[in-house]
């Protein structure tokens, strides 16, 4: 299963997170079409820009709960002090994608930033 996490503001366009899923998927030469979703923390992932880049993606949108979140911060690669004084865990897009993508899974690296939006990439061991 390969997941790409996502953090970003309120009203953040569905087209800049598009974009940025897909310049991170190919930079580790990963198929658009093998995305099996997006996950992010579960306040979010009502917000349209998330929805709708699911939607646009054709993916299922993953809702990743703090306490999960919190779970897989030993796990993280980048810590973002603002997530953590706004949430109380270090990251939304790495921990997202490793939560979704399960108890096996791995970053492919770091979070990638761009336009307000992070995308971390994980893979299920299995994948």
């Amino acid at each position: 299963m390969i997941v790409a996490g996502i953090g970003c503001g309120r009203g953040t366009l569905s087209e800049d997170i598009v974009s940025l899923i897909l310049t991170v998927l190919a930079s580790f030469g990963i198929a658009r079409e093998k995305l099996d979703a997006i996950a992010t923390e579960a306040s979010k992932a009502d917000d349209s820009g998330i929805a709708n880049a699911a939607q646009s993606l054709s993916v299922r949108l993953v809702r990743c709960s703090l306490a999960d979140l919190d779970r897989a911060t030993d796990r993280v690669v980048t810590r973002s002090s603002r997530v953590q004084a706004l949430k109380g865990v270090p990251s939304i897009a790495e921990a997202s994608a490793l939560v979704a993508a399960g108890r096996n899974a791995r970053l492919l690296g770091a979070r990638v930033a761009a336009n307000k939006v992070t995308c971390a990439i994980a893979i299920s061991e299995a994948s």
